[in-house]
């Protein structure tokens, strides 16, 4: 894995352009996630704005990566997809530019989170839409696969146990 200061300086854009790193959102809990708005976990965005809502005055922050690798399901420009995500779920967490979450064009932010194993001991390529990376103030990250919801219980009690009381 990625030294936890080296995977906080990993460059990315931001929904205008301007080139993001995980240290630009602070030093709280980090939930990145790659979204689509054509997909059948789509109603995630309801549970991780819930999250947002919930704990982002304590220091999480829920980051999503729009991604159009899973079968088309992220087709729209950055525009279209701003205004999905703000009309219809209400989403008010940072949406940044369309990434590649795999292959030889992944984001490098994503070639690094990609080496963090999943709860069975699993590294290796993004399974698809809605796959979430929990990043710890201590610097260990945490992976979701896709059918685990944001508000799970494994997901909620890590976002607790690190953010202050």
């Amino acid at each position: 894995m990625t030294a936890p200061d080296d995977l906080r300086r990993i460059p990315f854009r931001d929904a205008d352009g301007v080139e993001k790193t995980l240290a630009d959102y602070g030093d709280g809990v980090l939930l990145v996630v790659n979204v689509a708005s054509k997909c059948g976990l789509t109603p995630q965005y309801e549970q991780l704005e819930a999250l947002q809502r919930t704990y982002g005055d304590r220091g999480l922050t829920v980051l999503g990566f729009p991604c159009n690798q899973f079968l088309g399901q992220e087709p729209g420009s950055l525009e279209e997809i701003l205004d999905y995500c703000a009309t219809t779920w209400g989403v008010s967490f940072p949406i940044h530019e369309k990434v590649n979450v795999n292959g030889a064009h992944a984001a490098a932010l994503y070639r690094a989170l990609k080496k963090t194993r999943d709860g069975v001991g699993l590294a290796g390529p993004v399974a698809w839409n809605f796959e979430k990376f929990l990043v710890l103030p201590s610097g260990e990250v945490r992976r979701f696969r896709p059918p685990v919801k944001p508000d799970a219980p494994e997901i909620v009690e890590a976002i607790e146990a690190a953010l202050p009381r």
